[in-house]
C-alpha cells in the first residue's frame, strides 16, 4: 500500500519549514518526486548537499513544471512577485499552497495571477524554532501541532482534502478557517508576542554597556525566552507585520490599554488587582499545557504532581 499523495511536489524556498516538510514527505513516501528552488546559489548547493529534494533547479519555471502540488515557503513579502513569475508555468489542476503566518495576503497575491484551473489552498503550520535555513529542518517538526488551512469559498473540496491529508501525514492536526479570522487570531497568539519580544530585547540592547553586560550574564528564564523569540528570521517577521498590520495594530492597542491598567495597579499598590490578573493568565497557561501545545515542559511548567520538591517552597 502506497502513501503517495502527489506525483510531484515543488518547493519554492527550503528554510526551516520547507526543509522539514521535504524531509517528512521523503520519509513517508508522500510524493513520487520532489524539486526545489531558492534564489541564492549557495542555498541551492546546500539543499543539494543535504538531499532534501530529488532535484534542485535554477529557475521557478523548472521547479513547478509538471508539479501537482506547489508549496511556497518564502517570506510573505515575496508572494506578489512570485505569483506573476510562476503562474504561466503551473499546470491545470495543480494545487498551490504556502506556509506563511498571514493568510489574507496570500489570497490577494496569488489568486489574481493564477489560472482558474489552479487550486489555491493557503496553509499555516503552527510550528517552528528560532533557527532558519535548510540545515534547520527536521522531519518531526509538525508532530502534534496545528496546521490551519484557509481556502476560499468555492475551492474544490478534493484539493482541500488532499492538502489536509498531507499535513495529517506530517503529524499535524488540521483546522479549516476563514483567512481574515486566521489573521486576527494569529495577531494575538503569535504576532503580538513577537513584537513584544523584539521590543524588550531592543530595550536591553539600548542600556548602558555595563548594565547590558549584566542583563546578558544574569538572564533569567523569562528574558531568555524573549531572546529566543526575538532571534527569529528578521525578514520573515518584517513581512508578517507589514502584511497583517490592521490586526496587529488592533491587538497592540488592546495590549497598550491592558499595560496601562497594570501600571496604574502597581503605582497605587493594588495588589489584589495584580493577583487577580496573574491568576487569570496562569489559567491560560494551564490550558495550553493541557492541550499539549506547550512543547517540552520546564520544571515550572510541570503539573503540581510532577514538580520537584524544591519548587514547592515558592
Amino acid at each position: 500500500m502506497t502513501n503517495q499523495l502527489f506525483d510531484k511536489v515543488a518547493f519554492i524556498g527550503l528554510g526551516l519549514i520547507g526543509s522539514s516538510l521535504a524531509l517528512r514527505i521523503k520519509q513517508q513516501g508522500l510524493a513520487g518526486s520532489t524539486s526545489g528552488f531558492s534564489r541564492r546559489l549557495e542555498t541551492r548547493q546546500r539543499i543539494a548537499e543535504l538531499g532534501l529534494v530529488d532535484s534542485v533547479v535554477d529557475s521557478i519555471a523548472d521547479c513547478v513544471k509538471d508539479a501537482d502540488f506547489i508549496l511556497v515557503c518564502t517570506p510573505v513579502g515575496t508572494y506578489a512577485d512570485l505569483a506573476k513569475e510562476l503562474a504561466p508555468h503551473v499546470k491545470a489542476g495543480a494545487i498551490l499552497s504556502d506556509v506563511g503566518s498571514v493568510k489574507k495576503s496570500v489570497i490577494d497575491a496569488f489568486r489574481p495571477a493564477l489560472p482558474e484551473t489552479v487550486h489555491l489552498v493557503p496553509g499555516h503550520p503552527i510550528a517552528g524554532t528560532e533557527h532558519s535555513g535548510p540545515d534547520a529542518g527536521f522531519a518531526e517538526l509538525f508532530e502534534d501541532r496545528w496546521c490551519i488551512l484557509t481556502p476560499e469559498d468555492g475551492c474544490a473540496p478534493e484539493a482541500v482534502e488532499k492538502v489536509t491529508q498531507l499535513w495529517q501525514a506530517c503529524g499535524s492536526m488540521v483546522e479549516i478557517m476563514d483567512a481574515e479570522h486566521h489573521d486576527r487570531v494569529l495577531a494575538i497568539t503569535s504576532h503580538l508576542p513577537h513584537i513584544i519580544a523584539y521590543t524588550i530585547v531592543g530595550t536591553a540592547t539600548g542600556l548602558e554597556e555595563s548594565t547590558q553586560e549584566e542583563v546578558i550574564k544574569y538572564s533569567a528564564s523569562g528574558f531568555r525566552d524573549f531572546t529566543r523569540i526575538a532571534a527569529s528570521d528578521p525578514v520573515m517577521w518584517r513581512d508578517i507585520f507589514l502584511h497583517n498590520k490592521d490586526a496587529v495594530l488592533e491587538m497592540l492597542q488592546r495590549y497598550s490599554e491592558d499595560l496601562t491598567a497594570l501600571q496604574r495597579a502597581i503605582r497605587h499598590g493594588q495588589g489584589d488587582v495584580l493577583e487577580e490578573h496573574f491568576t487569570k493568565t496562569r489559567a491560560i497557561r494551564r490550558s495550553i499545557i493541557d492541550a499539549k501545545q506547550a512543547g517540552q515542559f520546564s520544571p515550572t511548567e510541570a503539573s503540581d504532581e510532577d514538580r520537584p520538591d524544591w519548587l514547592s517552597i515558592y
